[in-house]
């Protein structure tokens, strides 16, 4: 399956009664909960020593991903579109991370990242 056709099965259980501006709002509010259920495992297992739940992590991306397909179908843009032009910002940053440390990467212990020396970044493997 393709993100399109994602979207179009997504489509099918909205709520008929919602308008774009309603389903829009509710898209994105599902968005932030959704990502704040994903975050808590990830923190369970980051700072208080759980396992982490990969099934559980995945069900929740998969909520992500739904309400995502929402957001984008209230905007009435394809979800492809949304992807391709967001490939377009990866090279961007690619371009950027070769010249200087940035964000995250940038002297974290708990990622396992840390700068090496000036203008280069050492992402280590995150261990599950």
């Amino acid at each position: 399956m393709n993100v399109n056709e994602y979207q179009e099965l997504a489509v099918t259980t909205l709520n008929p009664k919602l308008s774009r501006k309603e389903v829009l709002i509710n898209s994105v509010m599902g968005l932030c909960g959704e990502s704040g259920e994903a975050i808590d495992i990830v923190k369970k297992w980051m700072a208080q020593g759980h396992e982490l739940d990969k099934q559980h992590l995945a069900k929740e991306l998969g909520d992500i991903a739904w309400y995502l397909a929402e957001a984008a179908t209230a905007l009435e843009i394809p979800l492809e579109d949304i992807f391709q032009s967001n490939r377009e910002d990866f090279h961007a940053v690619r371009r950027l991370t070769k010249k200087r440390c940035v964000g995250i990467c940038c002297n974290n212990p708990l990622l396992g990242r840390k700068r090496v020396k000036e203008n280069e970044i050492f992402c280590a493997d995150l261990k599950f």
